[in-house]
């Protein structure tokens, strides 16, 4: 069994495989911005609650998650990232 993916080099496949891997990419881009965020909160000592950990690995607004990275680096509790 060959690990070399296949070439898709019809127009639809192409585009399809295309759009497809873009998509998975921003989902695993997301997915590890909310993680990096809940380690750094906890890596500075502060307690992430359920319902915090569920809101953050919840967002899919990039711009959003990229405010509360910001923000998580002087906030004094993880509840005060979303005020």
């Amino acid at each position: 069994m060959s690990t070399v993916p296949p070439k898709y080099t019809g127009p639809f496949l192409g585009k399809a495989f295309r759009e497809g891997f873009k998509e998975g990419f921003k989902e695993g881009f997301k997915k590890g911005q909310a993680r990096a965020l809940v380690a750094f909160l906890e890596a500075r000592g502060l307690e992430v609650s359920e319902r915090v950990r569920e809101r953050i690995t919840g967002c899919d607004d990039l711009d959003l998650l990229a405010r509360w990275i910001r923000r998580a680096v002087t906030v004094e509790s993880s509840e005060q990232l979303f005020g």
